[in-house]
């Protein structure tokens, strides 16, 4: 079912007033989105509303802002030929969130993941961003991650004036996804119709403070709109340009894991916290985008569109904290069992003893410049025949630089001084209580704590890793479409080419002391003030920055002879033909209207891959790939009653394309001469021969409309995935082009690969409950009051290659969102809750890597409010807010595998942010 701008969180759980006293509010005015008939968005069955006329004297009412925002969803969803949610700009330059992922996790059955608390990614129907595409203005965009889902803080929300969630395709929208496809669209300058300048500045507060020396508790976005049409209306300009310098602080637990076991005394098997990798992390964010956009009316009937995005990230966190090894028995600690007390299958209170910790300080820092633009040449025929071609570009370029820091009391296990730390395990994590002072620097040196680089010869006293990724794209596209009249409508059909490259190249290095010194101490003039642990119970530690020792040639990077480095580096490359057919269909059933369309997708994929295989251990080039068609049909019916109510079915094909990095042709193999008869090639790594996800998809909706103003809805959805992608064991990898192992050789070149493999899948199916209800509907005297909100379950029964149960990444069985507000007189206010069950989230691992486990049920509360000021007012165009984000500091968090509540494995704290601002326009 489709809903519209869902912005808020479930002001169920909480009153209007007290959650609107908390505040927040983005101002008001009149929204303009793309319409239904620009190019190329047109050919996705664009759900945009032309930009409605400005209010004339003697109009009565003027809905603006977060109402008139609500209503044009209403009437995209309305008048939409798909199944799609949607959220619209309150006036240019104003989505009702900060970012585009926070308004996009608002709608029903959608969820958003957070980083550092900023909403990054978003999981539709149960489903994460590996399984959804992600469009800009129509066109197909490359990520800014190893894989196809966008990260949309990548998209400042000030240059967005609508974003359709497709959650059902039609023959024509090209580069759709498994469960649904994101299209962000930019302002039309034509259609907006008018001249209009808008400027905005907001200033924001993170209520944890300045956790790391250098870091700031305080930030400011800025940002700017112009929109104009010359030359009779025939030319149109808009330029929207963004930049945000705001910092996010994380305070954080992590548990290595815990050791099962008894203790004297007890019987009972007892989970015991292995070690803890705690930091508190600062991040800073800069970034600076701008989109533009010219039109041009060659021709009463033909009209150039060029446009282009850019954007500028820079995503740079320092984290402190200190590593200590634990209950796993290793590097010397032990574990005093006199001191254990037991409670719900945990130790949650002991000491241990003989402890050597590990002070790290870390950088993580990530950049990344995405270029976007295209050129749509579209003619409208008086005719009833209607064209266009398109040529779009996108290409991503980024840097992940992780830096590594160790100090310590002296080298090598247990050769230092050591610690006695007792410890209380609790619902939020473990504290502890040592006995050393973390920050003294006659104690705390640069070395290698715990002798990870392997002894005295090769001393590790950190490392270096950066990850330099290349995505490019390049999308051709041309379509005719045909109005007939009578029951087929119209004819569409329709080609696109698609040329993408993907590549990532690992730059990594041990990080060692100079002239194989295997201890120094930290240089007094690049110390910074400690770091309070505070929260840990550890205190205060040693703080600097590794940036400023390498730069200083206190510390050294040595490259790093693994072969593991560059069995990590891949070039990917995919090559698609898309032809598709379609036919709309209008017509009546009794004295309702029946509309919709019904088409099919023919699509040719030359997928390969260059890399570095290794041959018992030597390196060797290859290239791989595979060449396959797919046919997508699908058909969307829609019966429209005269009594505003809404029935509709969708039924297609779906598919999603594998991760781009499941896809590299980096495989590590031999003979193997142990597991049959005869020997065999066996490997493990990528794999450039996976076909996509595949799945058959039915959904039914029933929406009733109260005018253009709100609505009521359940959605029922079901899919069929015959082809899944999980890591397994393919038992029939060909190795042809491949070379041969020297010596033994094998009877056949079909081996085994250990790598990503399609399975069968599974069902997925559930169900949606959405409204906007304007309260006015009841009754006049509630004339400003109204809610929206959702409610979504799925239930997954999808198996993996072992034909166990797949834990799918970004998956939550339950996901509600609501809003409560009140818009009139100017005055406007929010209250927001937005709640998901648990689900598989992403954490870091081991080495800075990606690992995903499962994170807790959580629920967001947010509100605002807000003043507008009208016309007549010597102040006419200043909207003025106050914003606060996460008002009970709710927690991100995961528990050990066992899923006891006890066992916690993270928890990050993000605290509350308060911003405030205001808009000008004129």
């Amino acid at each position: 079912m489709t809903f519209h701008a869902n912005f808020g969180r479930f002001s169920l759980a909480a009153s209007p007033l007290a959650l609107c006293a908390a505040l927040i509010a983005t101002p008001a005015a009149a929204q303009t989105t793309q319409p239904e008939d620009a190019p190329p968005a047109t050919t996705e069955e664009n759900a945009n509303d032309a930009a409605s006329p400005a209010p004339t004297e003697g109009d009565e009412i003027v809905v603006t802002g977060f109402r008139r925002s609500l209503e044009s969803a209403v009437r995209t969803k309305k008048s939409q030929e798909q199944i799609v949610e949607s959220v619209t700009a309150e006036d240019i330059g104003k989505l009702p969130d900060n970012s585009i992922g926070e308004s996009i996790a608002r709608l029903p059955g959608i969820a958003s993941q957070r980083t550092s608390g900023r909403a990054n990614v978003i999981a539709i129907r149960g489903f994460g961003p590996d399984f959804s595409q992600t469009l800009l203005n129509g066109r197909e965009q490359t990520s800014t991650n190893d894989n196809r889902g966008v990260e949309f803080d990548q998209y400042p929300s000030e240059v967005v004036s609508q974003v359709v969630v497709y959650k059902s395709p039609n023959a024509s929208l090209v580069g759709q996804g498994l469960v649904g496809t994101v299209d962000i669209r930019t302002v039309r300058p034509l259609d907006y119709g008018r001249r209009t300048v808008a400027i905005g500045l907001r200033g924001s507060y993170a209520d944890l403070g300045k956790l790391n020396a250098g870091s700031e508790d305080k930030g400011y976005r800025l940002s700017g709109t112009f929109i104009d049409q010359f030359a009779d209306g025939r030319i149109g300009v808009a330029v929207s340009a963004s930049y945000v310098d705001e910092p996010y602080q994380v305070q954080e637990f992590n548990a290595w894991g815990y050791a099962t076991g008894t203790l004297p005394g007890s019987t009972e098997q007892l989970g015991l916290i292995g070690g803890s990798k705690s930091y508190v992390t600062s991040t800073q964010l800069k970034r600076f985008g701008i989109n533009g956009t010219i039109q041009a009316k060659i021709t009463p009937n033909l009209v150039l569109t060029a446009d282009g995005f850019y954007s500028n990230f820079k995503d740079d966190q320092i984290k402190r904290g200190i590593e200590l090894p634990l209950g796993f028995g290793a590097f010397g600690t032990t574990f005093n069992p006199a001191t254990f007390r037991g409670e719900n299958g945990t130790v949650v209170s002991g000491t241990f003893n003989n402890v050597q910790g590990v002070v790290r300080n870390d950088v993580f820092a990530k950049k990344a410049d995405l270029y976007s633009g295209g050129l749509n040449l579209a003619w409208n025929g008086d005719n009833g025949w209607k064209a266009f071609a398109d040529a779009s570009y996108s290409r991503t370029d980024r840097e992940e630089l992780s830096i590594e820091s160790y100090s310590g009391t002296g080298f090598g296990e247990a050769l230092g001084a050591t610690d006695t730390i007792s410890f209380v395990t609790g619902p939020t994590g473990t504290v502890f209580k040592p006995t050393l002072n973390y920050s003294d620097t006659n104690l705390i040196r640069l070395t290698d704590p715990l002798g990870w680089g392997g002894g005295p010869t090769t001393p590790q006293a950190g490392y270096y890793n950066n990850r330099i990724l290349e995505d490019e794209l390049v999308q051709l596209r041309g379509e005719l479409e045909r109005e007939i009249g009578g029951f087929i409508d119209g004819i569409k059909v329709g080609v696109n080419y698609t040329d993408r490259t993907k590549s990532l190249t690992p730059d990594e290095y041990l990080v060692r002391l100079p002239n194989g010194a295997l201890e120094a101490p930290i240089p007094s003039n690049l110390l910074l003030s400690p770091t309070n642990l505070s929260y840990l119970g550890l205190g205060p530690v040693v703080s600097y920055d590794p940036r400023a020792l390498i730069n200083a040639g206190n510390l050294i990077l040595v490259t790093n002879p693994s072969n593991d480095i560059p069995a990590k580096a891949y070039n990917v490359f995919e090559k698609v033909w898309t032809g598709y057919a379609q036919a709309n269909i209008k017509g009546t059933l009794g004295n309702s209207e029946l509309t919709g369309n019904i088409g099919a997708q023919l699509i040719h994929t030359d997928q390969s891959s260059t890399g570095i295989a290794f041959l018992n251990g030597t390196r060797v080039n290859v290239s791989l790939g595979d060449k396959y068609w797919m046919v997508l049909p699908s058909l969307n019916l829609n019966l429209r009653f005269p009594t505003d109510f809404v029935v509709r079915f969708a039924a297609a094909r779906e598919m999603q394309r594998p991760r781009l990095d499941q896809l590299r042709s980096a495989i590590g193999y031999g003979i193997n001469t142990t597991d049959r008869p005869q020997p065999f090639i066996s490997g493990g790594g990528g794999n450039p021969r996976l076909r996509p996800y595949r799945a058959t998809a039915v959904d039914l909706n029933f929406e009733k409309y109260f005018a253009n103003t709100g609505y009521v809805a359940l959605q029922l959805f079901w899919k069929d995935i015959d082809r899944y992608v999980s890591d397994g064991r393919n038992e029939n990898f060909d190795y042809t082009g491949f070379p041969l192992p020297v010596g033994v050789t094998p009877p056949s070149l079909i081996g085994r690969l250990d790598s990503p493999v399609n399975t069968d899948g599974g069902k997925l199916y559930g169900a949606e409950v959405a409204a906007t209800l304007p309260l006015s509907v009841f009754s006049s005297y509630l004339d400003g009051f109204g809610l929206t909100g959702g409610v979504g379950y799925t239930k997954t029964k999808v198996r993996d290659f072992s034909g166990a149960r797949s834990q799918i990444p970004g998956y939550s069985k339950w996901v509600a969102n609501g809003t409560a507000f009140f818009e009139k007189w100017g005055f406007n206010a929010r209250g927001s809750v937005r709640y998901r069950s648990s689900f598989l989230g992403d954490f870091t691992g081991f080495g800075g890597s990606p690992t995903r486990r499962i994170a807790l049920a959580e629920t967001i509360y947010d509100a605002q409010v807000g003043y507008d000021f009208k016309e007549g007012s010597r102040l006419n165009g200043l909207s003025v807010y106050l914003q606060g984000q996460n008002l009970t500091d709710e927690r991100f968090a995961s528990v050990n595998g066992n899923e006891n509540p006890t066992q916690i494995i993270d928890y990050q704290i993000y605290g509350r942010r308060f911003l405030a601002g205001l808009t000008f326009k004129f």
